[in-house]
């Protein structure tokens, strides 16, 4: 499947989020929400799943420390497999196999070839 805007999400990593979530919250009044418990600490951006607009969350890490590659970009695809199988081959690596993540369906995390963290999600 061809997608018009392959990109579907982001994740801003961050070393506090009750403080980024403050900052994001009052620079776009906007309200962010916080996820279950089980996906770690993060706190999402409005989203609306019919529109054409990408969304994405801020992500509280451990140990963080503050550069310039701390937004993961998802691309969105048919079923993550297909690219997994290709980024090794590719010069890549994938970090996170396809996971599920619940009613918003299924990631996968790797590294490209030139040190960047980069995200596939798929529906199903």
């Amino acid at each position: 499947m061809t997608y018009t805007n392959p990109v579907g999400w982001f994740d801003l990593n961050v070393a506090n989020l009750d403080r980024a979530k403050k900052f994001y919250e009052t620079v776009f009044n906007v309200k962010l929400t916080d996820a279950p418990v089980e996906w770690g600490k993060q706190s999402f951006f409005p989203f609306n799943h019919e529109s054409p607009n990408i969304s994405g969350a801020l992500v509280e890490k451990i140990d963080f420390v503050p550069n310039s590659n701390n937004t993961v970009i998802y691309f969105e695809t048919e079923d993550n497999i297909a690219e997994e199988q290709r980024i090794e081959k590719a010069g890549g690596k994938v970090v996170q196999p396809k996971m599920s993540i619940g009613e918003f369906g299924f990631i996968s995390i790797f590294i490209d070839t030139e040190g960047n963290t980069v995200g596939l999600h798929s529906r199903k």
